[in-house]
């Protein structure tokens, strides 16, 4: 199940469940439709706090998919996570897709103010943890 919800400051994204790399290609078609008026620049906020790890084929799609966000615009963006393996997942993905360096990652599991210190990052610029799961 995936979700994406245009707020003021961006995009809004949940995924949930397990996702294939049909829906996968679904998100990323959505996506690019919502991403017509897009603003020169913006933020992207992603709770994936229930996401199963991706098959390897929706891999593929969601490396594509952060590339086309950052090519429209995406100037930051925060990942919040509740699983290991799915954290390790897209930290690989936003390395091969080239958004590391603005992405963020918090583990909702241990951060209370996961979601407060998510849009500091997001709406303010302001990274009060760093990349946190380095750390744990």
């Amino acid at each position: 199940m995936y979700l994406i919800k245009p707020v003021d400051f961006g995009y809004y994204l949940t995924f949930a469940g397990f996702i294939d790399e049909e829906e996968m290609q679904s998100w990323h078609n959505e996506s690019k439709r919502a991403l017509e008026d897009a603003p020169e620049a913006f933020g992207v906020f992603v709770d994936m706090r229930t996401l199963r790890p991706l098959p390897p084929e929706a891999r593929v799609i969601m490396e594509e998919a952060q590339a086309f966000y950052k090519d429209k615009g995406m100037t930051r963006s925060v990942v919040i996570l509740n699983d290991p393996i799915t954290t390790m997942q897209f930290k690989n993905i936003a390395q091969k897709s080239g958004i590391f360096e603005w992405e963020r990652y918090i583990d909702a599991s241990t951060t209370y103010d996961w979601k407060e210190i998510g849009m500091d990052w997001v709406i303010n610029d302001v990274d009060t943890i760093g990349r946190i799961l380095e750390i744990i």
